[in-house]
């Protein structure tokens, strides 16, 4: 298992996947601990006069202390703000793991951590033939659950880390987002969510208070010891 890496899914859309692994950079940073944020398969992207850039790569470059090129973390940039395989057909074209592992490795040997962010939820495909789990499999590295304190997300999360389980991933924890300010029993739902999810907390991110990390920035700490 690559213990350089971690691959950060979701519940679902809108989960809080990028706020969640901004965050987790700055926390990283701040124990310096140099890790950059990928994005590799985005759509969505603006036309701009250096090419196609995505908002949630470029707020991933903007929370890593190492400064790379763009097409390193995001090698495939879609136009059409849909799921990829159909961004893909509409921008004539096909996803393949190749590029995105190219540009990995070339991230990997600047950083001492990756924290490379999928695609919507964890059961959305990243083509008609290439599951995320392929992907995972492919850096051979263990995946984050993002959960987004919204309404369903004991249903999601139960889901998602069944599937994950099923399908022999490796999850090294979950982290809750607030991506809503205005639910009710918000605190009710983080602990239903404690007590029904098996997979280890890594932390919590606020939009209105400082984000708690410590779970996560001692699970890394933990393998960058491990590496030495």
């Amino acid at each position: 298992m690559n213990p350089h890496t971690f691959y950060i899914t979701g519940t679902d859309t809108d989960a809080g996947k990028t706020w969640v692994t901004t965050e987790c950079l700055k926390a990283l940073s701040a124990n310096n601990i140099k890790a950059v944020g990928m994005k590799p398969i985005a759509s969505g992207c603006e036309m701009t006069s250096e090419g196609l850039r995505n908002d949630d790569a470029l707020k991933l470059i903007a929370a890593s202390p190492i400064s790379l090129p763009y097409t390193l973390i995001n090698p495939v940039a879609l136009l059409e703000p849909t799921a990829p395989e159909i961004a893909a057909r509409h921008d004539a074209v096909e996803i393949s793991l190749e590029p995105v592992l190219n540009a990995y490795r070339q991230v990997k040997k600047a950083a001492d951590f990756v924290l490379v962010e999928g695609v919507g939820g964890w059961l959305a495909p990243l083509s008609e033939t290439i599951d995320q789990s392929d992907l995972v499999r492919a850096l051979d590295c263990t995946v984050i659950l993002v959960v987004g304190l919204k309404l369903g997300c004991i249903n999601h999360a139960r889901l998602t880390e069944r599937a994950l389980k099923e399908e022999g991933i490796d999850c090294a924890g979950w982290i809750a987002a607030g991506t809503d300010p205005d639910l009710l029993f918000a605190e009710e739902y983080f602990e239903a969510l404690q007590r029904c999810i098996a997979t280890p907390f890594l932390g919590r991110v606020f939009a209105d208070r400082p984000r708690q990390l410590e779970n996560f920035v001692a699970l890394v700490g933990a393998a960058s010891a491990a590496i030495k």
